[in-house]
């Protein structure tokens, strides 16, 4: 079982570390009433990666370390500087398969191998308020550092650590920080002791070389594409721990990359990339089992919530907690086997030579007004075509798929307008703003066809178990009447968005 700490640090370095002297007075730290010796603790880290030092090129660290009050294997993603969430479990000879899981989207086929040992003698001191409770620890730690893969080389060095206890105010940080530059300290200019590790005692992983400045239609595109890719991949972490809103937005980053593939056929060879796309498609789709339950859940429950209890009949919340747990439930294994499948790593791998070598076109090399911008104008005349179907058609299920199919484009369209905008500006930006404001209106449309048949669904469980299915009536004509009320809004909505189109 691993256990989620989310971590927040300084390390600092200078004359009075470097010479192995006594952590600094920190007793007049504004807030703090006492400074606890707390001992040196004797710690000893292994640290794995790929033998390319995969792990490292993306900041992730992944180590098994025996000492201390937290002995075990941790592996540490990057939240923001300065701030990690630490996945712990505990010790055994192997990688435990909760965290290897989490590194896979990085390490694909390689083997993880033991790259650098640390062992480090950490003089300890807490930083306690007036009534005793935890504001920091800083330790003094003294490093050595053996090289086991890719190098044999040695390093020692001194540094302090000042790590935030749970829940703290991160502006105290600055407080001790001010203290320390008093010292002689400054913060440290490694990252974390292994990138120090991996600085000082041979090769280490180089970090990807900064985006060029866009010029061409295709730059521009591929920038665009690049960005979607790199959160795709790092999201898939945060999907595998069930972390809110994750699933969504790696489901948006699939999509976007699809769009971006049809909607810039001209630049990018569509030979070559809808393969892909249909895979992304498949990918999005799995993503969207999770994800429209969770739609679907919070929909029902905020619902229930605005219901006076008159109007509430048998144990309709306890029916739809069950219901969607159970829905939940087979989702998430069933996605969980999807991230961990062949097919999903070999979409990975397609992407990866994509964007290392993109199949660009002849219109690439463009001028990005020009080329680019006939790109999403014609994305635009299709959304236009799909939204007069929809207001021809009269109420009912031929209107609900013709205003889901504009919701779909009105989607495309944006994305597309999303990667013109450092192109074109303020055009496209405003644009993307049209389409959001579009496709919000079409999703709860849509949100209310795919609730009521939710509503349907558990009114039938409800009336098969003997309970009253009196609610889920009333819950359905209040979907009925917020999905005419979003029929009723969308021609002037639209006539709007004509008015303001200038791309």
């Amino acid at each position: 079982m691993a256990d989620t700490k989310r971590e927040i640090e300084r390390k600092y370095e200078g004359a009075a570390a470097e010479g192995g002297t006594e952590l600094p007075d920190l007793s007049g730290v504004p807030g703090v009433a006492g400074v606890v010796d707390k001992g040196v603790a004797e710690l000893d880290a292994t640290y794995y990666d790929t033998p390319d030092q995969r792990l490292a090129a993306a900041s992730l660290t992944l180590r098994r370390r025996t000492g201390g009050a937290d002995a075990g294997w941790h592996l540490k993603l990057p939240v923001s500087e300065g701030v990690r969430d630490e996945i712990q479990a505990p010790l055994s000879d192997t990688v435990p398969r909760a965290l290897s899981g989490l590194v896979r989207s990085r390490v694909r086929d390689a083997e993880l191998v033991p790259l650098v040992r640390l062992r480090s003698a950490r003089d300890i001191r807490h930083l306690v308020d007036g009534s005793g409770a935890l504001l920091a620890e800083v330790s003094l730690d003294r490093v050595r550092a053996e090289r086991l893969g890719g190098g044999k080389g040695t390093a020692a060095w001194t540094e302090i650590e000042v790590e935030l206890a749970d829940d703290g105010d991160p502006a105290f940080l600055d407080k001790v920080e001010k203290k320390l530059r008093k010292a002689g300290l400054s913060r440290s200019a490694s990252s974390s002791k292994l990138a120090k590790a991996l600085g000082e005692t041979g090769k280490r992983a180089k970090k990807p070389a900064p985006e060029k400045e866009p010029v061409t239609a295709g730059d521009h595109v591929l920038a665009y594409l690049r960005a979607q890719y790199d959160a795709m991949v790092e999201l898939d972490p945060a999907v595998r721990r069930d972390v809110h809103d994750s699933v969504h937005s790696m489901r948006v980053a699939t999509r976007r990359m699809r769009s971006t593939f049809r909607s810039y056929g001209k630049i990018l060879d569509r030979a070559v990339t809808d393969p892909i796309g249909d895979e992304l498609k498949w990918l999005a789709g799995e993503l969207g089992v999770d994800r429209d339950q969770e739609v679907l859940t919070e929909r029902l429950t905020e619902a229930l919530g605005r219901l006076p209890r008159t109007l509430l009949s048998g144990p309709v919340r306890t029916r739809l907690r069950t219901w969607a747990h159970a829905r939940h439930g087979g989702s998430r294994r069933r996605l969980i086997a999807v991230l961990d499948g062949k097919r999903y790593m070999a979409l990975l791998t397609a992407l990866d030579a994509l964007v290392a070598d993109p199949p660009l076109l002849k219109a690439a090399a463009g001028d990005p007004a020009k080329v680019i911008a006939k790109a999403v104008r014609k994305d635009f005349g299709k959304v236009a075509d799909l939204v007069v179907q929809a207001l021809d058609r009269p109420p009912g299920a031929g209107r609900d798929q013709a205003m889901h199919d504009a919701r779909k484009k009105a989607k495309r369209t944006r994305y597309a307008a999303e990667a013109a905008a450092p192109a074109l500006g303020g055009p496209a930006a405003g644009l993307v703003k049209s389409m959001k404001s579009l496709q919000t209106l079409l999703g709860d449309h849509q949100d209310s066809v795919m609730t009521r048949g939710a509503l349907r669904e558990l009114s039938a469980l409800a009336h098969a178990a003997g309970e009253s299915s009196f609610t889920y009536g009333v819950l359905y004509g209040r979907e009925e009447q917020r999905a005419a009320t979003a029929e009723a809004a969308l021609p002037e909505a639209w006539e709007a968005i004509e008015g303001q189109m200038s791309v």
